[in-house]
């Protein structure tokens, strides 16, 4: 950018030269854009607990899942053992 401004300054500017700079000036934008938007993106994932590359939110919420079902599990046998109990005093 600075080149652009300097090659401007001057009273005949190589109008190809500033093309050209002007050009490898905007690539160099576009490319910072792009990495910046991935960065967002990935940070998006990361901020809102969605699995993301890296992650291991799925394998956290299995396992999550699996100690929700036994504790299930573990109230429905003691509810049944209750009522077991209650008839074989009846």
């Amino acid at each position: 950018a600075g080149t652009v401004i300097l090659e401007l300054s001057k009273e005949k500017a190589g109008e190809r030269l500033l093309e050209r700079q002007a050009a490898q000036f905007g690539a160099a934008v576009q490319k910072v854009e792009s990495e910046l938007s991935a960065q967002i993106r990935y940070l998006t994932q990361v901020a809102t607990g969605q699995p993301h590359e890296g992650s291991s939110y799925s394998a956290r919420k299995a396992c999550q899942m699996a100690l929700n079902r036994v504790d299930y599990a573990r109230l429905k046998l003691g509810e049944l053992a209750r009522a077991c109990e209650q008839m074989l005093e009846a």
